[in-house]
């Protein structure tokens, strides 16, 4: 499984923006955005020419990031969602958001998307009564998404649960322990802070 190994601070940083990547950590003044919120390298603090295709591809680094897909797997996702009926951006951030590992974290199971893939890929959580292991796994409408019964009990999900304060987003349902997807969502309930026609542009190209 490839994954990204590197800082993730540092992602944060280069894109000038919170990412929300380290869970808690990001709500206090330990975040280095906060004392440092100019991108890092030696060049930081240097003047940047603004161009088009810098935005465009700031835009798609963003997403893929905050997501925690690498390159290849944005690329063959973006190319799922243009071979889709209707608008190719808002195809690609509904993909995003029905994967298994960012519908735990909405949930609230986790604090950050890679803790949610984690929990994912030690086997926490079963899909409509079986395990799954692969966080990209698309889920569907009436999927069912719950904690295994002899993982209830782990301490950081029920620290989560506790003290995470996230709003669920609509289209999910949370019970006890579960959640269940009512519908895909739509544009406007999704909120990460993405503007999915640069990265069609970028593509396009």
């Amino acid at each position: 499984m490839a994954r990204y190994t590197g800082p993730v601070c540092r992602l944060c940083r280069r894109e000038r923006m919170k990412l929300f990547l380290k869970g808690a950590k990001c709500d206090t003044m330990r975040c280095p955005i906060e004392r440092r919120p100019y991108p890092p390298g030696m060049h930081g603090r240097g003047r940047i020419r603004e161009s088009e295709y810098l935005l465009q591809l700031r835009e798609k680094q963003k997403a893929r990031r905050i997501y925690g897909l690498l390159e290849k797997q944005f690329h063959n996702l973006y190319a799922e969602a243009a071979r889709q009926k209707g608008i190719t951006g808002e195809n690609l951030l509904r993909m995003l958001e029905s994967r298994l590992d960012n519908v735990v974290y909405r949930a609230n199971f986790a604090a950050s998307r890679n803790q949610a893939r984690q929990l994912v890929r030690h086997g926490h959580v079963n899909v409509k009564g079986k395990r799954v292991t692969i966080p990209s796994y698309r889920l569907r409408k009436g999927d069912v998404v719950e904690i295994r019964e002899k993982s209830r009990s782990m301490i950081v999900l029920r620290h989560n649960l506790d003290t995470l304060d996230r709003a669920v987003p609509q289209w999910l349902e949370t019970g006890d322990m579960r959640v269940t997807v009512r519908d895909l969502p739509i544009r406007e309930q999704i909120d990460v802070p993405v503007r999915e026609q640069l990265i069609v542009e970028l593509y396009s190209k």
